[in-house]
């Protein structure tokens, strides 16, 4: 694992999870990501896969009202 490996800008983590950049900002804001903040946010690889294991099988349409996904 490279360097570039373990650390994630936004932008990077929206472009992995298929989102837009302002839902990851939610997604930090709201707890479910844990950034920090060097110059601009990061987010390590761990934390990327904690919350990937973390958030399977739930709906995350609203940020600040997660639940099981239903289908």
């Amino acid at each position: 694992m490279s360097s570039n490996d373990y650390l994630y800008t936004v932008d990077e983590i929206s472009q992995i999870l298929k989102v837009n950049k302002n839902f990851v900002y939610d997604l930090i804001k709201a707890g479910h990501i844990i950034a920090l903040k060097l110059g601009r946010y990061k987010i390590t690889r761990l934390e990327l896969l904690r919350f990937l294991e973390e958030s399977n099988g739930k709906d995350f349409s609203d940020v600040n009202d997660v639940k099981e996904l239903v289908f």
